[in-house]
């Protein structure tokens, strides 16, 4: 089906990838959105959401059919659906992954979060967690820092950390932020990018695209688009910015078609 406009207006920015991508991930945050909502989300943006996450243990508190039609909903869209990660490092603590991942197949989700935030996990656990999801049928999404600043890892434990879980099987690494984006990992208690803390993790990593970055402000996914191109992965995205990020990818918004307006040097007049 053709989309409004594409007959007449080139998108300014090109190369976005398309789905299935294995670049470019956007990683919708879901606090309560119910059917009616979601089948609206789905009906004008389902190209441009890649995965759904229930963030922190909400999914605990839909009763059992309505997660099951919303997971098959979702599914039957193209786009992946996880529990957030907190909920796993409960399943990790409490002793009861097995049981977790056999519920989180039957609930109809389709990718795992695995997570340290809160709790401590050791490298062997976490590979071992990233086995299990994996074997289960998941993809596995897994997410690098603390969730209190104070308990910041040092980048050459990030470093490790990123690499062993995509030795382990990571589809991507996700670098917190959590669902407000300020006052922890590359961001300061405004939300603003920390420029070196960014560069930092960056230096580390051979290929960007293994990476995804929480980026809920639009300063944020500005900033990080400008740096790692219009395919840069990114997450806990509002569903109600889910178009506007991708108008700011493909530069349809007022600062990234200023970028691409300089840069092409041999614009037709």
């Amino acid at each position: 089906m053709n989309k409004s406009w594409e007959n007449v207006i080139a998108m300014p920015v090109k190369g976005r990838s398309m789905k299935p991508r294995k670049s470019g991930l956007t990683m919708l945050i879901d606090k309560n959105m119910g059917l009616l909502r979601l089948k609206d989300l789905i009906s004008t943006a389902s190209d441009y959401i890649d995965i759904v996450k229930l963030t922190f243990g909400t999914s605990a508190f839909y009763m059992e059919d309505l997660l099951k039609e919303k997971n098959s909903i979702l599914k039957a869209a193209d786009i992946d659906i996880m529990p957030g990660g907190t909920f796993l490092e409960i399943a990790v603590w409490q002793g009861v992954l097995d049981k977790y991942l056999i519920e989180s197949k039957k609930l109809g989700f389709t990718a795992i979060e695995i997570s340290d935030g809160t709790i401590q996990m050791n490298l062997s656990t976490r590979k071992d967690t990233i086995k299990k999801a994996r074997e289960a049928g998941f993809k596995v999404f897994t997410e690098v820092g603390k969730k209190d600043p104070k308990e910041a890892l040092p980048i050459s434990e990030l470093h490790k950390i990123i690499c062993e879980d995509i030795k382990s099987g990571a589809e991507k690494v996700i670098i917190e932020a959590r669902e407000a984006g300020k006052g922890v990992g590359i961001f300061d208690k405004n939300g603003k990018i920390k420029q070196d803390d960014m560069e930092d993790i960056i230096s580390g990593v051979d290929d960007l695209t293994q990476l995804m970055w929480e980026a809920p402000l639009k300063n944020q996914q500005q900033a990080l688009i400008k740096r790692c191109g219009t395919n840069v992965s990114l997450g806990n995205i509002p569903p109600a910015e889910i178009l506007a990020l991708e108008a700011l990818r493909q530069g349809l918004r007022g600062d990234s078609l200023k970028q691409a307006y300089l840069a092409d040097i041999n614009w037709d007049r």
